[in-house]
This record gives C-alpha cells, sequence and structure tokens, in this order.
C-alpha cells in the first residue's frame, strides 16, 4: 500500500499493511505551521515522511463573514515603546475593535467583544448571505489552490480543507472570561447568530463539493464550545447539529471528515458517534486530557477511526529511547483498531532543534517498524 491507499482505508474502516503516520506537517505553506518543505532544519524529517507518512495539505479558503455594508480595516502604529496591531469592525456609526500591544517581553491582546452590548451588537451585524458574492469571492482564491493541488504528491495522502464551523466566528472574537457566562445569559441569541453563520457555511461548504476540491475535510469547531468551558448542554445547542449537518453533506460527495478535539473529551464522546466523522484526532490520556485510546475505543467501537496521541511537547522534551517506548505504547493500546499515528499538535517552530529532529525520525521509524502495527479491524 502507498500511503494514500493506507490513509483511506483506515477512513473507510478496511485493513491496512501498517498502521498510518500523521505528522499534521502540510505540503505547502500555513501561517500556523513551521515552513516543513523549506527551512533546511525540517528538511530530515520532511525527506522521511515521504518514506513513512502520509501527507495530508491543509489550506483554509475563506469568504468574508459580513455583509459589504460592515465596514473592516487593520492598523498598525507605535505607542511609547510599544508596537499596536488593531482591526476594526463598524457598522451604522458604532465601533468595535480588537488589538495586539507589543513590547519587548511582553505582549497584551484585547479581544473584540469583551461585553454583553459588544456581543449583542456584533449578533446584529448582517452575515455575508449573497451566494453570488461568496462565489466570486472563492472564485479569486481558486487559481492559487489548483495550482497547490496540482503540485502536491497525491500519493502521499489527500488535500484537507478546513473551512471553518459557525463557532469558530465568535469563539475567536470573544473575551473567554466572558464566553462561558454568556452561554448561559445569552444563548438563545448566539444560537440564532450560528444558524444565520450556518446559512453562509452551507453556500462555502457547497462550493468546494461541487467542484471536488479536496477528499478530505478537517472541522476544528467542537473544542471551542465543550465542558468545561461551556455546559455540555452548550456543547450540544452550539456544535452538535451544525457539525452533523456539514459532515452528511460531505459524506453525500463520498468524501472523508477528520474532526479535531483537544482536551477533556470524554464525557462528550458520544456526540461524537451523533456527528459521525471518519476519524477523530487527538485523544489525550491524563494529565492533559481525560481519556485513554482504550476508554475512547470502548464508546466508539470501529464507527469512528482516532488519531494521536504522542504529545507535541514530548517532542521536545523526550529522551529518542523514551519517545520509541511512547509509540510502542500507543500501538499496542490500539492493536487491532482503526489508528492513525500522530502527534497531538504541530509543526509550531520556525527551525527545529536537534533533539526535536531525532525524535520526529524515532517516531516515524518506529511507527513504521514495529511489529504488528497493521490496522487489522474493519468497521
Amino acid at each position: 500500500m502507498n500511503a494514500r491507499e493506507r490513509l483511506f482505508a483506515v477512513l473507510n474502516g478496511e485493513p491496512t499493511d501498517r498502521t498510518p503516520i500523521w505528522l499534521l506537517f502540510p505540503y505547502h505553506t500555513t501561517a500556523y505551521y513551521g515552513d516543513v518543505r523549506s527551512e533546511p532544519s525540517y528538511r530530515p524529517v520532511f525527506e522521511a515522511s515521504r518514506q513513512y507518512a502520509i501527507l495530508l495539505d491543509r489550506r483554509n479558503p475563506r469568504a468574508r463573514l459580513f455583509a459589504p455594508e460592515v465596514r473592516e480595516w487593520n492598523e498598525n502604529f507605535t505607542e511609547g515603546n510599544e508596537q499596536v496591531e488593531r482591526s476594526y469592525l463598524e457598522y451604522k456609526g458604532r465601533q468595535l475593535y480588537s488589538q495586539v500591544r507589543r513590547q519587548r517581553g511582553s505582549t497584551a491582546v484585547k479581544r473584540l467583544l469583551c461585553s454583553e452590548s459588544d456581543l449583542e451588537f456584533y449578533c446584529s451585524l448582517p452575515v455575508n448571505l449573497d451566494a453570488e458574492a461568496i462565489t466570486a469571492e472563492l472564485d479569486s482564491q481558486l487559481p492559487v489552490y489548483l495550482q497547490e493541488r496540482a503540485e502536491f504528491p497525491i500519493e502521499y495522502g489527500s488535500m484537507m480543507l478546513d473551512l471553518g464551523e459557525p463557532v469558530n466566528h465568535l469563539y475567536h472574537a470573544a473575551k473567554l472570561e466572558e464566553y462561558s457566562i454568556w452561554s448561559l445569559s445569552h444563548s438563545d441569541m448566539i444560537v440564532d447568530w450560528l444558524d444565520r453563520v450556518m446559512r453562509q457555511k452551507r453556500l462555502v461548504y457547497r462550493y468546494c463539493l461541487d467542484r471536488q476540491l479536496a477528499d478530505v475535510y478537517f472541522m476544528v469547531g467542537s473544542e471551542l464550545a465543550s465542558p468545561p468551558l461551556v455546559s455540555h448542554k452548550t456543547f450540544q445547542r452550539w456544535i452538535v447539529p451544525y457539525a452533523t449537518e456539514l459532515i452528511e453533506m460531505i459524506h453525500a460527495r463520498g468524501c472523508k471528515v477528520i474532526q479535531h478535539y483537544h482536551g477533556f473529551i470524554k464525557r462528550i464522546l458520544p456526540d461524537f458517534l451523533t456527528m459521525q466523522p471518519d476519524a477523530l484526532h487527538t485523544i489525550e490520556a491524563p494529565p492533559t486530557g481525560n481519556c485513554t485510546f482504550t476508554e475512547a475505543f470502548d464508546v466508539v467501537g470501529n464507527k469512528i477511526a482516532l488519531i494521536g496521541n504522542i504529545q507535541y511537547d514530548d517532542f521536545r522534551a523526550l529522551e529518542p529511547h523514551q519517545m520509541a517506548a511512547a509509540v510502542r505504547a500507543v500501538l499496542d493500546e490500539c492493536r487491532g483498531k482503526r489508528l492513525i499515528l500522530s502527534p497531538s499538535a504541530g509543526p509550531y517552530e520556525d527551525t527545529l532543534s536537534e533533539r526535536m529532529v531525532e525524535n520526529y525520525l524515532v517516531f516515524m521509524q518506529t511507527g513504521w517498524e514495529y511489529p504488528q502495527a497493521a490496522n487489522e479491524c474493519a468497521a
């Protein structure tokens, strides 16, 4: 099997010759990951990944959230010894702004939404639901994406689209101390707003699905409104119905879904059976999370492939023999299950240390060579 065949066998619940290994490395650069193909310190790891790992080239086409009458702009300036980056929203004469202040040794962040009044104004803003305008905006991004897709070596995996979920916008705009309170005091208003944003998401997902732009979709909203930040009931209102519908749309076109979730997942694992992704990244055992692979497979059985779960910080901290032991422990625990071996996160570093390079290589080589590491269990 090549890497692509191995990936889709697991996503389909079919046997594989080896457990797929995913480093989370994209093939093309992104704003949130290191440049794994061009940065010299990554080169030994990236070259080895072409033999041992699968590649999922995560891309992020976007449409403007708000209608044109909502004015948006950015400004950067110096104030004293601080560098200030500020982003504005303005509608009918009222402004909101987010801000980052940087000076040597410190950074201060102001979120866009810091009060109930901010939230109520934000949720009143008209969402961009003009199908022609959304199509034109996505069309403008399409040539670059098609060039990237043409460059991607398909035998190593798949293009993977991350198009967002309705809750993402609110989470990233909100002061989180208030966000939790709003889940109790303003939940109905927020659900109404999520419903309007979902109308746009349907258009964006349908655009990509109609054009068969990718075989895999990556969904990152579920961790943004879940316990203990908000209640389980809120998770079931703000996440489950929207993700379930989007996943059904994707599956109806024969494509696959990987959902991403960091944190305390044990209590809400049954909700992922409702949403029905093909795979779930990442299951985290204590102390980082609260769920072992054994506990997770007891809930999901063979219905969902699980992805993980070597903590990213372990790539910095472990001795190579400890990394090899950690990989073997995961493979022993998950033998015969629908598993993709991966780090919990990354690659965030602009440059890799020698220790991280060594641990990435040991991670891949151990996962590749360990006896009986194949996925033998069909869905």
